[in-house]
């Protein structure tokens, strides 16, 4: 008959049983579990002794296999241990940084709003030109307006002329005139009192007739006023008519260019100049249209410098001080800064503090209005416990945690205390210490007290470049 192949259990059976109809030869193999019969042997009968025999053997045979397949299981087991790579705690230094989201401002803006209103008669500059302070910009129709400054400058000019004529004519020749008078005047009555003198000596020595004396008494009156009236005109040339017509004539001056000046600015506001450095933001209107007065016509800004401000809470604004650096950043382009303005009120509604950070803005890289990134460098933290930022995992019972690994290559969770976080180190405030190791790679969906195994990461390393090699071969 043919080979038979038997289990452990039948060969264990067969130990037992009465082997009839021909004999058998029992093979063994210690790589496999069970036996095998091979018929046809020589043999008709085998003693009971002999199948005793064979029943112990197989026994002892099925217990060595199982043991080499237990020792098989539990390298298995053994070699199941996950591969981590480790870190250690340290202690050192770390940056607080204060970070917040910020808007864009310009360091200048400057609206250039007409103070009259009339169309614009010439744009000089467009959206995103670049002006210099002082630059003429736009003008605004001012035809009549250069007509009535012409007309009030010609009004200055006749009121100052005619100043120069009170002042320096007409006064000297009013005071040379009165001059003339009193001296003539008083030659009159020196005259008049002679011949009132001489009338009435001779009325006493009765040549005359007392009428001559009469007349001759009447025209030294005469001239007795004559004389005080223009010795009272030339007092009052010299002391007041004097001064009042240059007054008066000074005044008519002043008015006369007071107008002129009010007809110039009328004209200047026709004329729309750059206060600031800048470029040109927004135009409103276009050639022809009306500018009304009072609404912004152009708005120019200075970006050579940007300020970002943002709204802290308390608890950061705390520790942040004017002129500490900063940085600014944006779609991967960063400005350095400083902060230029800490609030000193907190604002009621939003309960926060707003903060400036100012940055010059080389190439104008960054744009009024946009929503950027602040950083503050608020203080450095000494002699602190520190890990790797990558160590962090978000625990299950809320907050944060690690993962260490003792001597005995056992990973444990460790809830921890986050402090300040700065790139890749990040303070821990309890949970852990110094001389630790917490996993960095490998850590995450790791349970509690599992196995694992210290990698350093080369040997996977070495395997990608080993599979690589292999692809580029085939």
């Amino acid at each position: 008959m043919g080979e038979k192949t038997l289990g452990r259990r039948e060969a264990a059976n067969l130990g037992r049983s009465r082997l009839s109809g021909g004999s058998f030869l029992l093979e063994t193999n210690p790589c496999v579990h069970g036996s095998r019969l091979k018929a046809g042997s020589s043999q008709d009968w085998l003693p009971h002794w002999s199948r005793s025999c064979l029943v112990i053997a197989c026994a002892l045979l099925l217990a060595s296999c199982g043991k080499k397949a237990a020792e098989g299981e539990g390298g298995e087991e053994a070699a199941a241990a996950t591969p981590v790579q480790v870190a250690p705690v340290t202690t050192g230094s770390i940056q607080r940084i204060v970070q917040a989201d910020a808007l864009l401002y310009p360091i200048h803006q400057a609206s250039l709003t007409p103070k009259i209103s009339a169309p614009v008669k010439q744009f000089f500059v467009n959206r995103g030109d670049h002006v210099k302070a002082g630059q003429l910009v736009a003008t605004l129709e001012n035809r009549d307006l250069i007509a009535a400054e012409r007309e009030s400058t010609a009004n200055l000019e006749q009121a100052q002329a005619g100043f120069r004529t009170v002042s320096q004519a007409t006064v000297a020749e009013d005071q040379t005139k009165a001059q003339s008078d009193v001296t003539a005047s008083k030659s009159a009555l020196e005259a008049a009192q002679k011949v009132y003198d001489s009338r009435v000596e001779l009325l006493n020595q009765g040549a005359i007739a007392r009428k001559l004396v009469d007349d001759a008494k009447v025209a030294l009156v005469q001239a007795q006023t004559v004389y005080a009236n223009a010795t009272q005109h030339l007092k009052a040339l010299d002391s007041v008519s004097r001064k009042e017509q240059i007054l008066t004539a000074q005044a008519q001056v002043d008015a006369a260019r007071a107008r002129t000046q009010s007809a110039q600015a009328q004209v200047s506001y026709s004329e729309l100049r750059s206060p600031i450095n800048g470029v040109i933001a927004d135009r409103s209107v276009f050639e022809g249209e009306m500018a009304p007065a009072g609404n912004a016509l152009l708005t120019i800004i200075d970006i050579s410098q940007v300020i970002a401000k943002a709204n802290l809470p308390v608890t950061d604004a705390t520790d942040v001080k004017v002129g500490m650096p900063a940085t600014i950043s944006f779609n991967g382009a960063e400005l350095e800064g400083k902060v230029t303005v800490v609030s000193p009120a907190v604002d009621p509604n939003t309960t926060t503090v707003q903060v400036w950070v100012t940055a010059n803005n080389l190439g104008e890289k960054l744009k009024p209005g946009a929503a950027v990134h602040m950083a503050i460098q608020a203080a450095t933290l000494k002699d602190v416990t520190l890990v790797p930022t990558v160590a962090l995992l978000n625990s299950d019972e809320g907050g944060s945690k690690v993962m260490t690994v003792d001597a005995k290559s056992i990973a444990h969770d460790r809830p921890v205390e986050v402090g300040v976080r700065q790139g890749d180190k990040t303070e821990i405030l309890k949970g852990v210490s110094a001389g630790e190791q917490v996993i960095i790679v490998g850590g995450l969906g790791l349970d509690d007290k599992s196995k694992v195994k210290i990698s350093t990461g080369k040997e996977e390393d070495e395997k990608d470049e080993k599979k690589g090699e292999d692809e580029k071969g085939k």
